[in-house]
């Protein structure tokens, strides 16, 4: 009797583990995966005060040419619509002539916050179009248009290129006593 229990069990459980942990689409799992970078970007550029947006670490040679707070900002704000775009194959609608640092007309803080909240925006718009069936398939590079790249490649880039910055300006506002919303 016990044998027959195990058994039932045995083949009874990975049909039901089946059931309950079936693949979630690619796109709500994307989705899902941005809200980390979304939020705690976004509640950092909030927390910094705008008389320091324009700085940057000075004194050491490690530190001659880095970007400033502000340029940290729209600079993640400017690959998520470069990458969100190519993943959705339209035109970045995010344009400037400066490819590194985004839009200069984007200057105040309140223009950086919203122009990183509007990335983010259109990053999870991205992410939405994706799906379980879609995810190897090929699209032009955003760094390189005569090259073809899966939307996996492309979609996981905004997610570690933002946390790479954020740790960037995490270190600038712990400079000057900011504790980022996300350690309080």
């Amino acid at each position: 009797m016990q044998t027959k229990l195990i058994l039932l069990a045995a083949l009874g459980l990975p049909a039901l583990f089946a059931q309950t942990l079936a693949p979630q689409d690619a796109g709500k799992t994307f989705t899902a995966q941005l809200r980390g970078p979304e939020s705690e970007v976004t509640s950092l550029v909030e927390a910094m005060p705008e008389e320091l947006f324009n700085f940057a670490p000075k004194g050491k040679p490690a530190f001659e040419g880095v970007r400033t707070f502000a340029q940290q900002a729209k600079h993640i704000a400017y690959v998520n619509y470069m990458v969100a775009a190519a993943l959705l194959g339209e035109k970045n609608p995010s344009t400037s002539d400066d490819k590194e640092n985004g839009p200069v007309e984007v200057k105040t803080k309140a223009q950086i916050v919203d122009y990183v909240k509007a990335s983010f925006a259109y990053s999870a718009k991205a992410m939405a179009s994706l799906t379980n069936e879609n995810l190897m398939g090929l699209v032009k590079d955003a760094f390189d248009q005569k090259r073809m790249t899966p939307r996996v490649s492309l979609a996981s880039i905004i997610l570690w290129h933002s946390f790479d910055h954020y740790g960037q300006m995490v270190v600038y506002a712990r400079m000057n006593n900011i504790v980022p919303p996300a350690s309080r």
